[in-house]
């Protein structure tokens, strides 16, 4: 299986490299580090911790930690892979060249190598459910304990990965230790191999959500600057498909609430110049982020087209909707404008954090809607009664808080695997 599984991935080099030559050709940012995509390019490190985390939502989870490891091992040097460059920006906003980045190599075995032979890691850790088989073979043969962080396995996952079974079972069976988000996680990397006493539950470091002490009156301030007193709902990590619908159900809202103000947050920068048409064709006047312009009262839309800005923009909200949801992505972060006290409001499509969002809903933190007269229904519903809207802010704060814990856990793991030098 593993020999089919390397054949297939020499086959697909061809238009991977065709799809990052093209992604290239309109956006620098995919220009930068491809020699790394293929295993050339990775600094020099040595004993290195290594933290894989896939894209901005994973990126943003790990930070805790990262910033933990600095502080608790300041002798090993730190470095965080991603396979996006919006992840790779991430990254470097929220540390400040303090940690080294690169990006993850293909599963191609040569540049398995030579990830290996440049980096140096001591340990891995692998954020939330990332399997490639020839990179954790390449940790197994190395001796480098591995760590799958916050893991997770949906009941649809799982049905995928029982198809290649004898695969996944020998990925698993290279030491790698399992910190999985719940007991059905653990459950499910069992039934697929995983070792039983290497496979613990320790909750979803995500909760550990780490705000600045001045977020709240930042972002009150940056609201009094540029909103004023307007109503504010925010629709946050949009995608294609789903800003129509949210752009809908704004216009459906501003017939009932004239002076309501919608900021819209596109999950990916190379789709800001597309959402900005959409909003034009829709004839809705609006101020980017990024054109400095001033949002007066005959703006209905705000289009946040900036990178990391974005917890400064729940804190000046009253309302969120969380994207990726109304579209089969899976659903994004709801836990930070939950901690933030903000009702939330999704779509059905939330199977990337299924046991989070159930959460939410059960406690009436999150009001799930399918199309955007439902979405247009929520939000007018949260701005007539105020208590509502403050009842699910609460309780929202109150799931974060009482979730919190999983990094304390997750570190009792690693200490014993991590020594000085």
């Amino acid at each position: 299986m593993r020999i089919l599984y390397s054949l297939l991935t020499y086959l697909l080099q061809i238009p991977v490299a065709a799809y990052w030559s093209v992604r290239a050709i309109g956006n620098s940012t995919y220009r930068h580090g491809m020699g790394q995509r293929f295993g050339f390019g990775y600094p020099k490190m040595q004993r290195c911790i290594w933290i894989h985390a896939v894209s901005v939502g994973e990126v943003q989870a790990a930070a805790p930690l990262i910033r933990e490891l600095k502080r608790r091992f300041p002798n090993h040097p730190l470095l965080v892979t991603t396979v996006t460059p919006t992840g790779a920006a991430r990254v470097k906003a929220l540390f400040a060249g303090a940690v080294e980045h690169s990006y993850t190599p293909s599963e191609l075995p040569p540049a398995v190598n030579r990830f290996f032979e440049s980096t140096n890691p001591q340990l891995a850790l692998i954020m939330e459910t990332e399997i490639w088989p020839n990179l954790y073979q390449g940790c197994g043969v190395r001796e480098i304990p591995l760590i799958l962080v916050s893991a997770r396995i949906s009941p649809r996952s799982l049905r995928g990965y029982a198809r290649v079974l004898p695969l996944f079972r020998e990925t698993l069976s290279h030491g790698i230790i399992i910190a999985a988000q719940s007991k059905a996680d653990a459950d499910r990397f069992r039934s697929l191999g995983a070792s039983a006493v290497r496979t613990w539950v320790i909750g979803n470091i995500k909760f550990d959500i780490e705000l600045a002490a001045t977020l709240v009156s930042d972002g009150q301030r940056l609201r009094r600057q540029l909103f004023g007193e307007r109503p504010i709902w925010i629709a946050a990590s949009t995608h294609a498909d789903e800003e129509q619908q949210v752009l809908d159900a704004h216009a459906s809202l501003c017939a009932r609430f004239p002076d309501l103000l919608l900021v819209l947050v596109p999950r990916h920068p190379e789709r800001f110049r597309d959402v900005a048409k959409l909003i034009e064709q829709r004839e809705l006047a609006y101020v980017s982020r990024t054109n400095g312009a001033m949002c007066d009262s005959a703006c209905a839309v705000y289009l946040l087209d900036t990178m990391g800005e974005l917890p400064l923009f729940y804190a000046a909200s009253d309302i969120a909707f969380v994207g990726g949801s109304l579209v089969p992505i899976g659903g994004h972060n709801m836990l930070e404008p939950a901690a933030l006290g903000l009702p939330v409001i999704s779509g059905p499509h939330v199977f990337n954090a299924l046991e989070i969002a159930e959460m939410f809903v059960e406690n009436g933190a999150c009001h799930v809607v399918t199309t955007a007269d439902e979405l247009a229904a929520a939000v007018a519903n949260l701005i007539k009664d105020p208590e509502a809207a403050r009842r699910a802010g609460e309780q929202g704060r109150k799931i974060v808080a009482e979730n919190r814990g999983s990094l304390g856990k997750l570190l009792s793991l690693l200490e014993p695997l991590i020594g000085e030098y």
